[in-house]
């Protein structure tokens, strides 16, 4: 089955054909620097870190470059608010995202583009722009002239008459057309500069991304990509300037990840009901969250909530359970190809589902399926190559999901010496249970429980998990 991603830009799921044979190029839209970053920038970059690990997976060679916006309105407010120089905060806050990327198993960029580094590109964009008649300067600006693209709005599905509802563009009677925006702003007292043909001054937001694109990746590219909140204005302002300047098609498939919702509400900075990428960290793995966001759709919203990161770590031990040790030393017979089967059946219907618009919920069943079949292996005494097999299977695929499925790092040395030991009760509670001795089985697992190991009974077996309190 060949790849389908669903295009925004023309609203239907299409067979993925790359600009050229084995090759992918990937533009995404990063975060403006200004302060912490959220879990809801971690949803963004987790979904297409797993578009790029699975199209590698496919054989693709891929060039993934995301930026930084580090010259805002936003970082300049907050700059003069503490005081501080614009670039130095806007670089702590990268430097910061940096290591959050690391914490997430975020694969790092081919190239992580600045716009305060890439500003001859934007100059040299918005001179050609004027030069072919859509841009014009006003007063030491210089705007995007929208009604002279005449497709302008095919991205959102908006009529220029409607391009402005909804939408916070500031009004300025100056303009030819209320729709018209910014693509260079002339310099005003306490805000950065730098020199251009249009006199000092600093970029617009979307003209940043249109010349980053096109100076790391050219004047096509097979996927850009974003949350999408972005789609209007943002990146229907990067079709317009840049297929105006280069007079080609700017990205083959537009694709764009859902918001992650907090009590029923988009999370971000101006609702201030955000949780930190730090804050989560402090009590949760990375794997929990991936699993959180992988249970849905990526173009669909995902809720955040206490119930949801609790089922999240109850799937994570589940899959963990199948990496335990095997038990007995079958290596052939109807188990033993029984799970060489569940194997090869697991990998293609992991397969069959990414390729389907990277369903993750889709391809977390497969791995749910191998796993159930890899413990029902281990309780019937199977070991040996396909056991092992299976369980390196599990790995793979999970990492294309950039899973780890380590155990949790609190507590790791002892835990892992109490292994064997929690191992044996387990099994003991077992047994207690087939033969119908409810009371003892239950004291077992009080007593672990105690002990913050926490026994969960599912389908495939007993799972257990360490909780700190």
């Amino acid at each position: 089955m060949a790849l389908r991603i669903y295009n925004t830009l023309t609203r239907q799921t299409e067979e993925f054909v790359p600009l050229e044979p084995g090759k992918v190029s990937m533009y995404v839209c990063g975060p403006t620097v200004y302060a912490d970053a959220h879990i809801g920038h971690a949803m963004a970059a987790i979904i297409f870190d797993t578009v790029r690990r699975y199209l590698t997976y496919k054989g693709y060679t891929v060039k993934f470059v995301t930026n930084f916006t580090d010259v805002d309105d936003k970082i300049i407010r907050r700059a003069n608010e503490q005081g501080r120089d614009p670039l130095e905060l806007a670089n702590h806050y990268a430097e910061k995202y940096f290591r959050h990327l690391s914490d997430l198993n975020v694969l790092p960029a081919h190239v992580y583009p600045r716009v305060s580094q890439e500003m001859s590109w934007i100059t040299q964009m918005i001179s050609g722009l004027e030069k072919e008649g859509f841009a014009y300067r006003l007063d030491g600006d210089v705007y995007f002239r929208v009604t002279k693209d005449e497709d302008y709005g095919k991205l959102s599905g908006r009529k220029l008459d409607e391009a402005l509802s909804g939408t916070r563009i500031e009004e300025d009677a100056r303009k030819e057309h209320p729709g018209d925006f910014a693509l260079w702003k002339g310099a005003k007292p306490g805000e950065p500069a730098w020199d251009s043909p249009f006199g000092p001054g600093r970029p617009g937001w979307h003209i940043e991304c249109s010349a980053m694109c096109l100076h790391h990746l050219g004047e096509m590219v097979d996927i850009h990509g974003g949350g999408n909140d972005l789609i209007f204005p943002h990146h229907e302002n990067e079709i317009a300037q840049s297929e105006s300047y280069t007079g080609k098609t700017f990205a083959r498939y537009w694709m764009h990840n859902g918001m992650l919702q907090l009590a029923g509400e988009k999370m971000s900075k101006s609702l201030g009901n955000l949780i930190t990428i730090d804050d989560f960290l402090k009590e949760h793995s990375a794997d929990a969250l991936r699993l959180l966001i992988f249970t849905g759709h990526y173009r669909k919203p995902v809720t955040y909530s206490p119930e949801t990161v609790e089922s999240a770590e109850r799937s994570l031990a589940r899959l963990r359970s199948a990496l335990r040790p095997a038990q007995g030393e079958l290596s052939t017979g109807e188990q033993a190809e029984a799970l060489r089967l569940a194997t090869e059946e697991a990998r293609v219907a992991f397969t069959t589902a990414m390729d389907d618009d990277f369903n993750t919920a889709g391809g977390i069943a497969a791995l749910f399926e191998l796993v159930r079949a890899i413990n029902t292996a281990r309780t019937a005494g199977v070991a040996g190559p396909f056991y092992a097999a299976a369980q390196q299977t599990l790995r793979e695929l999970a990492g294309i999901l950039g899973l780890t499925l380590t155990e949790p790092a609190s507590d790791a040395a002892s835990e892992v010496a109490a292994r064997p030991f929690i191992e044996l009760l387990v099994s003991v509670r077992r047994d207690l249970r087939q033969a119908k001795q409810w009371a003892l089985a239950d004291k077992v697992r009080d007593s672990l429980r105690a002990l913050n190991i926490v026994l969960e009974d599912t389908p495939d077996g007993t799972i257990w998990r360490y909780e700190a309190e």
